[in-house]
């Protein structure tokens, strides 16, 4: 493959935007390619290259590059007949209303424009209800590039991630491992009734997708609920794709007070969301005394994108489809690494997969009876299977994993080879509808000649 016309734009880039990207995701080594157009499942680069795109926007484009029909028809209306008005419109009282029937925290939504300010004004919001300060978040956690998540440290301690964040932000943080109930239910003994809210994405999905493990996140309900203070499920990635129409609440079995959305709910367009029950999100201004507001807010032709987007996933077999096909491409991977990299781990649920380069850990021959419960179609955080006490099941696992071999080599490998995936260990992967079981296998040759 040449890249001479992504290799110009990026030194344009580089005199005008920090870093010649927008996003520091799309900072990839030695220089991004420039994407042209995108096509069902592929993308086009600037020189005329086509890949298999895994990433799809980093998750919003259920469809891939060409919604269906009356997605691309919707968008089309809305648009033409003015972009936005700085009043209601009715395509946002009907999305909220889709919401709130088929995901079970949802009795209100407030949209917004992006999953950062669904998460900021969550924990707004979750302050303002309870009059309390402290906010419980998870190592590992992804909430967007707001003060009160961006920390580091322990339950002791935090610090702010980021230059530019006064340290008091983080003193109101208790960040705590994931899938630890131990360490979680010594803070709330602590802290509890200081206690504002706990947020935790359902799974974590922009550390390497690790699943909870059985009963952490009804630990979670039990502990929040007997303290006062809120659970606040963050789905921004997961809502609407794990579990489908009733997101990972929905699959898992544990109502959270608050959840934010982003990604698919606006149907591949700028959008984020708080919903929850009528009781807590009336809260916000102007039934509330928590201000939240946006110029953005509901724009109409994100509304009908994302109504349309989800209204045809509930009429087609939208989620049967690219949770196969995901569930294919776990499995197939799974096999290359039991010969070919057996102290790797698959991860993944749904339409959501990623290989994690965990170190060490490796497994007998696949007829050992003690190896014979792997999980074969992405890690499940089953104490049964024979990789249990290797798998990753904190951020700090996934960070801890070869993350350089899959930047340096395996993305580059891959790219050559015509497949498009996130460019560094952490991100999520994700399968569309426009993908086909040619695609799959496709993949999965690449893979091995890969790994």
């Amino acid at each position: 493959m040449r890249h001479d016309e992504s290799r110009a734009l990026y030194d344009r880039a580089l005199s005008v935007i920090p870093g010649g990207v927008n996003s520091s995701v799309r900072a990839t080594r030695p220089y991004p390619f420039f994407i042209e157009r995108g096509d069902g499942a592929h993308v086009v680069d600037a020189d005329g290259n086509r890949y298999l795109d895994y990433v799809m926007g980093y998750g919003p484009l259920l469809y891939g590059h060409d919604p269906p029909e009356p997605v691309r028809a919707a968008i089309q209306s809305y648009a033409s007949e003015g972009p936005m008005y700085g009043a209601p419109t009715e395509v946002e009282v009907e999305l909220a209303e889709f919401v709130a029937r088929h995901v079970p925290s949802v009795e209100m939504t407030r949209f917004v424009n992006s999953g950062t300010e669904a998460t900021v004004s969550a924990v707004r919001l979750a302050r303002g209800y309870t009059g309390r300060e402290k906010i419980v978040v998870m190592q590992g956690g992804y909430h967007g590039a707001q003060e009160s998540t961006l920390v580091e440290g322990g339950p002791d301690g935090a610090e702010p991630s980021s230059p530019g964040i006064p340290s008091s932000f983080a003193e109101h943080t208790i960040p705590v491992p994931f899938n630890d109930s131990e360490a979680i239910e010594a803070v709330f003994a602590e802290h509890g009734d200081e206690i504002a809210a706990v947020l935790t994405e359902p799974i974590l999905g922009n550390t390497g997708i690790v699943h909870p493990v059985d009963g952490y996140l009804e630990r979670l309900r039990e502990l929040t609920a007997d303290h006062g203070a809120l659970l606040i499920f963050d789905e921004v990635i997961t809502g609407f794709r794990v579990g489908g129409l009733q997101c990972a609440q929905g699959k898992f079995g544990v109502t959270p007070d608050v959840t934010t959305f982003g990604k698919i709910v606006g149907g591949g367009f700028p959008v984020g969301a708080i919903g929850g029950r009528a009781a807590i999100i009336e809260q916000f201004t102007p039934s509330g005394d928590v201000f939240q507001s946006g110029t953005f807010s509901g724009h109409p032709v994100t509304m009908a994108a994302g109504y349309e987007y989800l209204k045809y996933a509930a009429e087609n077999d939208v989620y049967e489809h690219v949770n196969r096909l995901a569930e294919r491409l776990r499995k197939g991977i799974s096999d290359i690494l039991e010969d070919q990299a057996p102290g790797y781990t698959v991860v993944g649920t749904d339409s959501m997969f990623k290989t994690v380069f965990t170190r060490g850990g490796t497994v007998g021959d696949a007829g050992d009876a003690e190896d014979s419960d792997v999980c074969a179609a992405g890690c499940r955080q089953r104490e049964s299977c024979s990789k249990y006490d290797t798998c990753p099941k904190t951020g700090a696992d996934v960070a801890n994993a070869e993350t350089d071999r899959w930047e340096r080599i395996f993305w580059q490998e891959m790219k050559e080879r015509g497949i498009f995936l996130t460019a560094n260990q952490f991100e999520s992967q994700f399968v569309s509808y426009a993908h086909t079981e040619e695609d799959v296998e496709e993949t999965l040759e690449a893979y091995k000649e890969t790994l």
